[in-house]
């Protein structure tokens, strides 16, 4: 029997600490995603660091994902559409490896995370299913 498309995209929300970049993630992060991208140009990213909120305010951005972005809160980001590849440009921009950004999305400082990573990275128990607890 073939999947219901709807039951196979539920079972992606169902991995810990993860965000499947998914169509419908793209279409409502498509405008935070340019933001991210048009980083890439040095004219944007000086005009970002003068007036972050004022180069904000040039996109049509839900409120939610301008005060993410301003908040550094990347994994907000990700819940409401962004692409971590995209938003890298606003790691790069603020002078973060992406390392050392990612590693803000976890509850580990940057030297715990880089050595989480350096040993095996994080283990499949417990990490596996939400639903599942494993």
């Amino acid at each position: 029997m073939k999947q219901d498309i709807h039951e196979y995209l539920a079972e992606l929300e169902d991995i810990p600490g993860t965000r499947v970049f998914t169509a419908k993630r793209a279409r409502a992060g498509y405008h935070l995603n340019q933001f991210a991208m048009s980083l890439m140009k040095a004219e944007n990213r000086e005009r970002w660091k003068a007036d972050e909120r004022k180069y904000l305010d040039e996109w049509p951005m839900s409120a939610d994902q301008k005060a993410a972005i301003l908040a550094r809160d990347y994994n907000k980001c990700l819940d409401l559409g962004g692409n971590v590849y995209f938003l890298a440009k606003v790691f790069s921009t603020d002078g973060l490896s992406f390392a050392e950004a990612v590693s803000t999305m976890t509850d580990m400082t940057f030297p715990e995370y880089r050595d989480m990573m350096l040993n095996g990275g994080r283990p499949a128990a417990g990490n596996r299913s939400i639903k599942g607890g494993y």
